[in-house]
């Protein structure tokens, strides 16, 4: 496991390379919008402006540069940007 950094709307958190990036804003005590957690509705879409990710195979829709949060594990330092703010 290998401790990284998860930038969100300017909010900067330590996480791993082995959650979901849901998964850890969750245990931040952010909450991001999601619905289904498996790729399917694409509600956790946001974009990745910096770093790098494995995302799972998804159903929804994700446009270049986009990802969904439920089905991405951050391979390194990552900067994510939701188009709402995230409440703490």
């Amino acid at each position: 496991m290998s401790q990284i950094h998860i930038t969100v709307n300017k909010k900067r958190l330590v996480g791993n390379t082995h959650q979901t990036i849901l998964d850890q804003l969750e245990i931040a005590n952010l909450q991001p919008e999601f619905q289904c957690r498996n790729g399917v509705c694409g509600a956790c879409r946001c974009k990745l402006n910096k770093g790098s990710v494995s995302q799972k195979n998804t159903v929804a829709y994700v446009a270049t540069g986009e990802i969904l949060s439920c089905c991405s594990t951050p391979n390194e330092n990552v900067t994510l940007k939701f188009n709402y703010q995230l409440s703490p």
